[in-house]
């Protein structure tokens, strides 16, 4: 099975790019999902985070308030580093997993998996290949102003909480630029998935990450 890591920054399109490669039969999973259900109540996560963090980081009911801790790790680089040390382990054991079940299933399919900080992380190097969702930097500000309705000052602050969308596209084995619209994008993921297709099945994939 072709091991296939995509990310990309916040408001690129990451997630549409997700489900057209989930479309064309690729095995996909977001590692949000993993990442919500190893912070469950009883799980090891929310036990180390609250080990670390304090009680504070709990609901009434026990469940991880997962919209003030984001607030709170989103302001302290620190906070941020520490979060992601506790978790990410155990995240990238959940994704290991589950590939590896899909992999019995389907040995020639192609698994991917789509987390936003796969670089930042160091998780891209368990891959065989990248992929790397961008977008130009004035498209990428508009459409994150439109979506979470924030102010162009607001927006700015998150795009440069991560890491540049130029960083990303070092590590890529193959881009997907959103830049021009649906129908564009939707024609080069599936140039994309012919080529990690072609893998899967054994051969010879001929692009760049420019293309």
């Amino acid at each position: 099975m072709l091991r296939v890591g995509l990310t990309g920054s916040i408001a690129v399109g990451k997630s549409f790019v997700s489900g057209l490669l989930a479309e064309m039969g690729c095995h996909v999973v977001d590692a949000d999902e993993l990442a919500r259900r190893v912070v469950e109540p009883g799980a090891e996560g929310l036990r180390r985070v609250v080990e670390a963090f304090g009680e504070w980081v709990l609901l009434p009911g026990g469940t991880l308030d997962r919209a003030r801790v984001g607030e709170v790790v989103f302001k302290d680089a620190s906070k941020r580093e520490l979060l992601n040390s506790l978790l990410h382990p155990l995240i990238h054991a959940e994704q290991d997993g589950l590939m590896r079940r899909w992999e019995v299933e389907d040995p020639r399919g192609v698994a991917v998996v789509d987390a936003a900080l796969l670089i930042e992380s160091g998780g891209y190097k368990r891959f065989d290949k990248v992929v790397v969702v961008h977008c130009r930097p004035e498209a990428q500000l508009e459409r994150l102003m439109l979506r979470n309705r924030l102010s162009r000052e607001e927006a700015e602050t998150r795009i440069a909480a991560q890491m540049p969308q130029e960083e990303k596209l070092r590590h890529a084995d193959f881009a997907i630029d959103t830049s021009e619209g649906f129908e564009d994008t939707r024609r080069r993921t599936a140039e994309v998935y012919t080529a990690l297709r072609k893998l899967a099945d054994g051969g010879a994939a001929d692009d760049t990450p420019e293309s």
